[in-house]
This record gives structure tokens, sequence and C-alpha cells, in this order.
């Protein structure tokens, strides 16, 4: 099926969606009981059973919902779940839609109510065939009625990777297979680079169809928001792939790929200073959410690189200038700290204050001087107009987030200056800030050429040469003398970083944030959770550094 037409088939497949209007209807008119309704839901009974469910009725309601689902008898295995109805809508549409036959499900273990299995079929459609294999989960509860023991419907039971309102669907994919290489010609594959599967499936989506490709035929998940891009489960005929060459860089790909496994929860991009090129993009999650390009937590002390800009380009401070780091700082009644065992120095210069990661100096000037006042908009504006942040007009190739400087008003006005507050940043962001920082010239980043689709770019005025000047040696001092120069040590040539730690309400440990560049490529770093800015992500960044630059 083209891509033109997906909007076209949203008629005939309402009835067959995963969930769709039709689940979040029953959800709230009939299955207020959460019950099963088919023919082969467990029987009702006068008095309603209670209690965690026996290993019996776990065995004996799997059982009977496979047997069902096995037979292809979709209304029957759907009447042993809780929400039958939206149940048997993705039940029939695996066999009609879907094309899936020759179903067997093999119970792997039974741990409590939750049920780990496995399912082979077959996948026909016009005249190929292909098998299928995977694994799946699912939970026995008890219905709110009568407490029969039944499946507590997700879509994730019939596929692990469908997500609710999503389809499957087999037929011409959506879009013409791509052979993406890097900017040497070097094919990228997702076997090779787990992050890139699904940059891939973007790039496929968007750029397929003038890539230069052919359509196959696959088995495919095709998901409920119109924007994401289909996720091919079995491939039954090839198409021809059309050549995509991106920006990404496989050396620093491959350092980035191994460097986020250290680290749970991690995400890592590094760009081309020169021209903004993504030379590297890689997320090591459990939910497979690109937090590299998409991610929306604060970046904690990297923003005092936008900070320390401001400060300098409205003449407040200057690196050799005063910027005394107290033990506390207070900001419109809230009450600001350094990190744990920071000894206070009131003599200390931006530069020192900027090296040490101090809050508290950065609070302290946060109204500016009398000569030189700031306001709310000040922070907002520095990183708008210089470092094209969060004006929500990045056109990278594939979906991004462009970064959230609001201009705020009370404490968080403190707070934003030190990556705290209403800050929003990915790793995408702060390697553009990094790049910005060091060569005063802001590019949009792109991971395909602009010449593919001929798409505007972002634009923003940059930085003087004099502000680049003074952030390059304070980079240079965190690096090489700072917070950041243990994961620095050993790196050559012009290098600098910036250490930061962002604290999350109802988090017992911050999260790590790191920005360096080595030369001519600048990455940055996010960990979830995983402490000071040294504890992980700088090795992450420290790792694609030494792939050159």
């Amino acid at each position: 099926m083209r891509k033109g037409a997906k909007a076209a088939i949203v008629g005939t497949v309402f009835a067959v969606m995963v969930g769709g209007a039709g689940y979040g209807a029953y959800n709230v008119v009939t299955a207020i009981s959460g019950d099963g309704g088919g023919s082969g839901a467990a029987g009702s009974s006068v008095t309603k059973k209670t209690g965690p469910v026996s290993k019996d009725e776990v065995k004996d309601t799997t059982g009977k919902f496979f047997a069902a689902w096995e037979k292809d008898q979709p209304a029957a295995a759907a009447g042993y779940t809780n929400f039958p109805e939206a149940a048997e809508k993705l039940l029939t549409a695996y066999g009609t839609d879907a094309h899936i036959t020759h179903v067997k499900i093999r119970t792997h273990t039974i741990i409590g109510a939750t049920v780990s299995y496995a399912v082979e079929a077959k996948v026909s459609y016009d005249g190929k065939s292909k098998p299928l294999a995977y694994d799946s989960e699912l939970n026995i509860v008890r219905g709110n009625s009568n407490g029969a023991p039944l499946v507590d419907w997700q879509p994730s039971v019939v596929h692990p990777d469908l997500r609710r309102d999503d389809t499957l669907f087999t037929g011409e994919a959506a879009s013409p297979p791509i052979e993406a290489v890097d900017r040497d010609g070097v094919v990228l594959t997702k076997e090779k680079y787990p992050s890139l599967g699904p940059i891939l499936d973007q790039l496929r989506d968007k750029y397929g169809d003038t890539a230069g490709g052919t359509p196959g035929i696959e088995l495919a998940i095709r998901r409920a928001a119109e924007s994401a891009p289909d996720t091919t489960l079995v491939t039954l005929a090839k198409g021809r792939a059309g050549k995509l060459r991106t920006t990404l860089s496989a050396s620093a790909q491959a350092a980035a790929e191994k460097a986020v496994t250290e680290y749970d929860e991690s995400s890592v991009v590094a760009v081309k200073p020169s021209t903004g090129e993504v030379l590297a993009v890689a997320n090591h999650r459990t939910d497979g959410f690109n937090a590299a390009f998409q991610g929306t937590l604060a970046p904690g002390s990297t923003m005092k690189i936008i900070t320390s800009a401001m400060l300098i380009d409205n003449g407040v401070a200057s690196m050799s200038g005063p910027a005394p780091c107290p033990e506390t700082a207070t900001w419109q009644s809230q009450t600001f700290h350094n990190l744990t065992n920071m000894r206070p120095n009131e003599g200390a210069t931006l530069a020192n204050s900027f090296a040490r990661s101090c809050n508290t100096a950065f609070v302290k000037l946060i109204d500016g001087t009398k000569a030189h006042p700031l306001n709310d908009a000040s922070l907002t504006d520095e990183a708008q107009e210089r470092f094209g942040l969060g004006q929500n007009n990045w056109k990278t190739g594939i979906a991004s987030f462009d970064g959230k400087v609001p201009a705020s008003g009370g404490p968080n006005r403190a707070a934003n200056a030190i990556g705290q507050g209403d800050v929003q940043m990915n790793p995408l962001n702060m390697a553009s800030v990094t790049a910005t920082a060091i060569t005063g010239t802001f590019h949009q980043p792109v991971i395909v050429s602009r010449k593919l689709d001929d798409r505007q770019l972002a634009t923003a005025r940059g930085l003087s040469a004099n502000t680049v000047a003074q952030l390059k040696s304070m980079m240079r001092l965190t690096a090489t003398s700072g917070t950041a120069s243990q994961v620095m040590a050993g790196l050559g040539g012009d290098i600098g970083a910036k250490t930061g730690s962002a604290e999350v309400d109802g988090h017992a440990k911050s999260n790590s944030w790191f920005a360096g560049y080595r030369n001519d490529i600048a990455a940055a770093a996010m960990t979830e959770e995983g402490g000071h800015g040294g504890d992980a992500a700088g090795p992450i960044v420290a790792a694609v550094l030494r792939t050159g630059g």
C-alpha cells in the first residue's frame, strides 16, 4: 500500500483497529464490569470469586484462549478477555488484514498470573508465504462482576510491539525500502547499529518515495499516529531499495552505540560544529524512544553554557570578572545550593565558577547589574536569537524537539539559569549548543542534507568572536582542571566540556548530563538517574569524541 493511501484506508480498517474508538467506547460504555462477554467466556456465578487467581485458573483460561486463537475463532477467544469487543477486532484483523494463519502457541512460563508464550505462524499474501515467530506475555485477572478469570486485554497480547490503536496489515509496503549509507557510503543497518532502527524507519517513511526504490510486500504494524512510520515485521517480497545518504559517520555511530550500552536509559548525539551535520545518534532505553532527538528533560548545569553567553553578551560578567561562589544563594524567596562538599569561594571568577559548576554564582548574577539589568526574558532571548533554540522550527530530517527555554518569573527564573525549572533539552539540543558556543555560528542540525527535499532550515544570529573566545576558554578549563577533567583526560587537540546533573522530583539520583567537544566534533549525552555529569554521560561523550574530529 502506497504512503498516499494511508489516510484513505482509515474507513476500511476502522473495524479492525487495535483498540481504536471502539476500544475506548467499550471501556466507557460496555465494560464497566471488566468481564468477558463472548460465548467462550468463563461462566458467571451468583457468588463473586475473589482473591488472587489460582494456578489452575491461569492454566485453564490461557489454554482456552490460546486454543480459540489457534483455531481462528476470534469471537470465542475474545470471550476469554476482559474487553472482548476490542480483542475481537484485533484477533479478527490478525487473520483477515494481516493474513496470518497456521497459528501455534506454546507456553513458556507461568509465574503467578503472568504467562509468557511463543507464537509461531505463517504469513501468506498473493502467493507468497513466510514464517512468523515471536514471544509475548499476558496476565490473568478477575472480572469485575463475577470474578471469573480473564485475559487482561492489551494489544501486546497479540504482538509485543502493538500499541493502542495500531493495526496489523499485510500488503504492499507504505514506502519503498531504503539503503541508508553514512557520509562515506558505508551501509547503515539496524542489525549492526540497533539505535538506528526507529530512525531508519522514519527516514524510509519520509524519503522512501523519492530515493528511487520500489515497495515490497510485508507484514507491518501501521501506527495509529499518522506521522509515525510503519514497523516491518516480516518481508514477504523484497522491494528494490533506493539509496539514501545521511550525514552520519559509521565510526562515530559505532562508538556511540557501544558507549550507551554501558548505562541504562542513556542517549547521545554528536554533530560536526562547522556544518551542523549529525555524526551519531544512539539510545539505550527500554522504551525504544529516540530521547536523543525528542527528549524533553532539564539539562542541569550544561545549561550554564547558554547562561554564561547571556551574561557575557549583556555585559553582566566576563570570564575573568567576579562571580562569587557562596554556600547558598536566595532568589525570590527560594534558596539554591551547590553540589555536596563544594567549598565556597567568594573570590571566584566566572571561569572558575563555570569550571566548578557553582550554582550559587549564577543565581547571584541572574538579576544582572545596575548598569546591565536582566529580566525574565533575557535567557529566552539568548537561547532563541543566538543558539536557535525553542522556536519549533528545526527540520533535521526526522522528528526532533528544538528545546524549550521559556521566560519564567519567580524562582524559576534562577532555576532556568542552572538548567532546572522550566528548561527542557535533549542531547541533540546540547550538542548543537556546544557547536554554536565554539564556532559562533548556529548551524541547525541535520541528519540528511537539506538538498534532498529543499526544506527551510532554522537560523539564528550566533555569537560574537569575543563571546566565543571566552566560552571556549571556560569549557577548556572545565575539561582540563574542572569537573570534566577526569573524563576528558587523554583527549588531545582542541577540547572543552561542561558537566551537568539535573534533579528530578521523586528520583533518588539526578540525571547525568555532559557536553563536550574535540576539534570539529561536538557531543552531548544524558543518562536518566545516572548521577553527576562525569559519572555516566561523561564517559559516553568521551568515547564518541575519541573517534576523531
